[in-house]
């Protein structure tokens, strides 16, 4: 998922994402016929009158499990007791033994349950020839249509009025959606709420359908008959096909690519199947319960058996053929995808293929298990939950992500706020999963287990408390990562740098450069601190382990007297704040700007990209030329005929330009000026030039200074020295260079006037 002012990724848990598209299959009712055929079952217990009263309790609380009724005849003591059932209501096949033998597994029990519930669904097959008979005689016992509108034609009408209502609704509040199904931004929470509006159009139009439906049933279908049941039942399959669909629309968006808040590849496609699943799964069924009701289970177990066998293998399908985009959704989720999430996108399809035929595996065992009900009831609880869990754990997590990116974009950095964000989505999430996975672990703990419900409960509690130990324990670990993030300083680029380019200032703060210092230390602390924990509430002995971690660490101070030495004097080093990453230093034998401190050593990269690193405990001394301001001298030399007094003009009036510019006004501290004559050569006289600036913006500012105080010498005609050599002579010397360069000069022309 996208959300603010981020790309087309979630800050999700991995299993979220991938969920998403597994509920949209899963939503439904499971295909439990036989466990439903179970539950109407009629037990007769005969008793002779003399047990006890806790006897005769135990008996029918272990008879009426499922839902069974229990009738209770006596006979009197002259009669043997029975206690067990003894006669079964109706002509479902009752298994012959519903509990598992000594010295069988429960996975054994559960798969003997299995192979006896298919072989009696399968079997029951044959007898579907024989329903379309029993389904017309049970029609014509209905007591409503006996005077006026008959009751298929009432069935009709209240499908028809559901639907025109339905339909009329939809169409008078198109135009006041319209206006707000269009997002308002690309980012998560504008998509959000249009997808939301159109979940509540969608809502509301079934609504209005439903109660159509209702006033139908009471206007012409009064009596509670066939017809009124059939009425209801389609009520129930409507609900979950319009479910369905609903929640494809609101997660998928097909058409309206803007408003898809799952950004699921081949989305048309998969709301395709998923209509067509969530059309003709709802028939299958409600035609399945609708016979149940009119010539009850036995006839039905076979057509509950094929619903059931048909819905599985269309959602292993789905699951196998949708493999790639669940992948695809999974590593999109996250910048960098590890090698644990790769496994979990290879393995999704799968995994959820297997899920599938395991709850229809539970269906069939449980029509011929003990407490079978309760199975299938389990079974469509577990596809409830799958449903929830990640539509809240994602679209609450998104959400914050979504609201605290708005946040950071209004300019609320703060890195404790951040921290404080990245905590409580975390939390957010982490909860909702964690309450998901309980619910499950109640739901199948004691079936699987095979414990008592007090033994799981007390399990459970142990397993909880060590449970929310380690997610505090996670939670902080966000919080510190992100606080540590927040105050990390910002990485340069790691190429050759222009020198000729302004540098912006990124020194960072002393509580900035120590934090990153510490971050391995405090989060490696908070990792083994729960760690132990843990393991003390598991019923570990961790004094043996805090006893080998001391004498380890005693081991390490002595065998490495350097270690401790440089660790030592790196801690001096950043509580006096001698230097801070960014900061250029020297050492004494090497300098550079400092790129990265740890707890033994730092960094500093050279001018010429080299790369030292410096341990603590070698640096005697240090020199930070980064801090606060520099002061920078520099010579210029003028020749023997300069003005002095010009050339002082001259250059005051370039530093007044340089802090007149917007670019380089900023650095400067003190203006540049002329200092006076520091020497007379010669061949020059040289002055002595000086500004005070920042100091990472100094050797720029001495470059366009030279630059234009060239200019500004050379505009007032301010000769600079030159590296020309002029010899003299004597006076002899001079009489003869007087007389070559006489002699040299050529006769007049003949043809030349003469002077007058």
């Amino acid at each position: 998922m996208r959300h603010s002012f981020a790309p087309s990724r979630t800050p999700v848990a991995p299993c979220a994402l991938a969920l998403l598209f597994f509920l949209l299959a899963t939503l439904g009712l499971a295909p439990a016929g036989p466990a439903r055929a179970q539950a109407d079952t009629h037990v007769t217990l005969t008793l002779r009158g003399d047990e006890t009263p806790e006897t005769v309790r135990k008996l029918v609380d272990a008879l009426s499990t499922g839902g069974r009724k229990v009738e209770i005849r006596i006979t009197g003591k002259d009669q043997p007791v029975q206690a067990a059932p003894v006669a079964v209501a109706n002509d479902a096949a009752t298994p012959a033994n519903t509990s598992p033998s000594q010295g069988e597994t429960p996975i054994e029990a559960f798969w003997d349950h299995f192979v006896d519930g298919l072989t009696q669904g399968v079997s029951a097959v044959p007898r579907l020839a024989a329903l379309p008979d029993a389904w017309r005689s049970a029609w014509a016992r209905n007591r409503n249509g006996a005077s006026g509108l008959p009751a298929g034609w009432g069935l009709i009408a209240g499908l028809a009025l559901a639907i025109t209502a339905a339909g009329l609704a939809r169409f008078a509040t198109a135009g006041w959606f319209a206006r707000r199904l269009r997002p308002k931004g690309p980012e998560f929470t504008p998509r959000l709420i249009a997808s939301s509006w159109g979940l509540f159009q969608d809502l509301m139009t079934l609504m209005v359908g439903l109660a159509a439906l209702h006033a139908a049933r009471m206007l012409w279908l009064p009596e509670p008959d066939l017809a009124a049941t059939t009425l209801r039942v389609i009520a129930n399959g409507v609900v979950i096909g319009a479910a369905h669909l609903i929640l494809g629309r609101f997660l998928l968006s097909p058409g309206v690519p803007e408003r898809r808040i799952m950004p699921l590849p081949r989305a048309k496609r998969h709301f395709g199947l998923l209509a067509f699943y969530g059309i003709a799964s709802p028939i299958l069924l409600t035609t399945a319960v609708a016979s149940q009701h009119a010539v009850g289970p036995g006839p039905v177990a076979g057509l509950f058996t094929l619903v059931g066998i048909a819905v599985t293998l269309f959602k292993v399908w789905w699951f196998i053929d949708a493999r790639h985009d669940l992948a695809a959704l999974i590593l999109e989720s996250a910048h960098e995808p590890g090698p644990g999430r790769r496994v979990i996108a290879v393995g999704a399809g799968w995994l959820y293929a297997a899920s599938a035929v395991a709850i229809w595996m539970v269906g069939n065992a449980a029509a011929m298990m003990e407490g079978g009900a309760r199975w299938a009831e389990a079974a469509g609880l577990t596809q409830l939950i799958i449903v929830l869990v990640p539509i809240l754990a994602v679209g609450t997590t998104s959400l914050m992500a979504c609201r605290q990116a708005h946040a950071a974009a209004l300019g609320e950095r703060a890195p404790l706020t951040l921290a404080l964000g990245h905590a409580a989505r975390a939390a957010a999430g982490g909860v909702i999963w964690a309450g998901g996975f309980y619910l499950l672990a109640r739901l199948w703990g004691g079936f699987l287990l095979g414990g008592s419900s007090t033994e799981f409960s007390a399990f459970s509690q142990r397993a909880a408390g060590v449970v929310m130990l380690a997610f505090a324990g996670w939670v902080a670990l966000v919080f510190l990562r992100a606080f540590f993030d927040a105050y990390a300083p910002k990485r340069g680029a790691t190429g050759p740098v222009d020198e000729d380019a302004t540098l912006e200032e990124s020194i960072p703060s002393r509580l900035a450069t120590v934090l990153p210092v510490l971050r391995g230390v405090v989060l490696g602390a908070v990792v083994g601190l729960t760690g132990l924990v843990v393991l003390s509430r598991l019923g570990v002995d961790i004094g043996p382990l805090l006893a080998g971690f001391g004498i380890l660490g005693l081991a390490i101070s002595f065998g490495s007297q350097a270690l401790v030495r440089d660790i030592v004097s790196g801690f001096f080093f950043m509580i006096e704040d001698a230097f801070r990453v960014g900061e250029y230093v020297d050492t004494g034998r090497l300098k550079g700007t400092v790129e990265k401190i740890s707890l033994r050593s730092m960094q500093l990269r050279h001018q010429s990209g080299q790369i030292h690193t410096v341990p603590f405990g070698q640096i005697p001394s240090l020199t930070n030329a980064s801090r606060d301001w520099a002061t920078l001298k520099f010579n210029v030399r003028l020749d023997h005929s300069a003005d002095i007094e010009k050339a002082r003009k001259a250059i005051k009036k370039t530093g007044l330009a340089l802090l007149e510019d917007p670019e380089f006004a900023p650095h400067f501290i003190a203006p540049l000026k002329m200092q006076g004559v520091a020497d007379i050569t010669d061949s020059a006289i040289v002055i002595r030039l000086k500004f005070t600036a920042k100091p990472n913006q100094a050797s720029s500012l001495q470059r366009e200074a030279l630059k234009r105080v060239y200019r500004a010498l050379n505009e007032a005609g301010v000769p600079f020295a030159s590296n020309a050599v002029t010899v003299r002579g004597g006076e002899a010397t001079s009489q003869a260079g007087a007389a070559a360069a006489i002699s040299a000069v050529p006769p007049p022309s003949p043809l030349a006037p003469a002077a007058g």
